[in-house]
C-alpha cells in the first residue's frame, strides 16, 4: 500500500484543494491502461501534466538563475540551466522527495522496477509541478523550484562554483538554447513510429532545425528518445564535441 499522499504534501509545503490534480500526476500509463483493460473507473495519466510542467520548470529556471547570476553570460547561464532541468539532477530531487513510493503503476512496471526508473521519477517531478501550478498559482510554483529544484544541494554547489558543470545530460534544452543563440527555428520534434507493449515500448522520434538539420534516434521512453535525437543535432552543429554549447 502506497503511503497517505499527506505526507508528500507535507514534504513540499502544500495542501491541495483540488486532490485530484496530485493523484493525476503520480498515476504512470500503465496503471491507466490496466484499470481500463479491468473496466474500472477511467484514469487519467500523468503525461499531460509533465508536459506542461516541463515548461513551467524551464520558465522558472531560467528566471531563477538570470535573478541570482547577473552578470552570468548566456552561455553560461544556458550550461547552468542545462544542468539543472538534466535527468540526473531531476532524478535526484524526486529521489529526496521518495516520489516513487507514492506512484500509481502498473502491475508489468511495479515488477520491472518502475518505482526507481529515472524516467518515471522525472517525469512525475515535473507532473507534480504542473499540479502545484494548477491548484494554487504560479508563486507556489515557483516556491517549490527555488527550493527543491534550484535550490537542491547539489545545485546549489554548482551554482557557488566558479567552474562549470560537468558532462552535458540534457541535450534537448541545450539545443533548444543553442538554437536561440544562433538565431536559428526552434526545433520541432515528431513521433515517427511507437514499438512493443504498452508497458514496454520502444519509441522513434525524429527531430527537425530549420531546413538543414533532421535527426531520429529511439529511446525507451518520448523523452529518451528525443534526448537522443537531439544530440546528434546538437554535436553536429559544435563540431561534433559534446558539452560545448557555444
Amino acid at each position: 500500500m502506497r503511503p497517505d499522499l499527506s505526507s508528500l504534501e507535507s514534504a513540499i509545503g502544500h495542501r491541495f484543494g483540488n486532490r485530484e490534480l496530485l493523484e493525476r500526476a503520480l498515476t504512470h500509463s500503465s496503471h491507466v491502461h490496466e484499470q481500463g483493460i479491468a473496466g474500472g473507473t477511467p484514469l487519467e495519466d500523468n503525461e499531460q501534466l509533465e508536459f506542461l510542467g516541463d515548461s513551467i520548470l524551464g520558465f522558472l529556471i531560467s528566471e531563477a538563475l538570470v535573478e541570482r547570476l547577473p552578470g552570468y553570460s548566456e552561455g553560461r547561464l544556458s550550461k547552468l540551466k542545462a544542468h539543472i532541468v538534466s535527468a540526473v539532477h531531476l532524478y535526484g530531487v524526486a529521489e529526496r522527495l521518495q516520489l516513487g513510493q507514492y506512484l500509481q503503476l502498473g502491475r508489468g512496471e511495479e515488477m520491472s522496477g518502475g518505482r526507481s526508473k529515472r524516467t518515471l521519477l522525472v517525469d512525475a517531478l515535473e507532473a507534480l509541478l504542473a499540479a502545484l501550478y494548477l491548484d494554487a498559482g504560479i508563486e507556489k510554483a515557483r516556491d517549490f523550484v527555488n527550493q527543491c529544484v534550484v535550490g537542491d544541494p547539489s545545485a546549489d554547489s554548482v551554482l557557488s562554483s566558479d567552474e562549470l558543470p560537468g558532462p552535458l545530460t540534457d541535450f534537448k534544452s541545450a539545443l533548444q538554447e543553442l538554437a536561440r543563440a544562433r538565431k536559428m527555428a526552434l526545433p520541432r520534434y515528431v513521433i515517427v513510429k511507437e514499438q512493443g507493449p504498452e508497458h514496454s515500448k520502444t519509441f522513434t522520434i525524429e527531430v527537425r532545425l530549420g531546413k538543414d538539420w533532421v535527426a531520429q534516434a529511439d529511446g525507451y521512453s518520448k523523452k529518451n528518445a528525443a534526448q537522443n535525437a537531439a544530440r546528434v543535432i546538437f554535436e553536429q552543429l559544435n563540431g561534433a564535441k559534446p558539452g560545448a554549447l557555444l
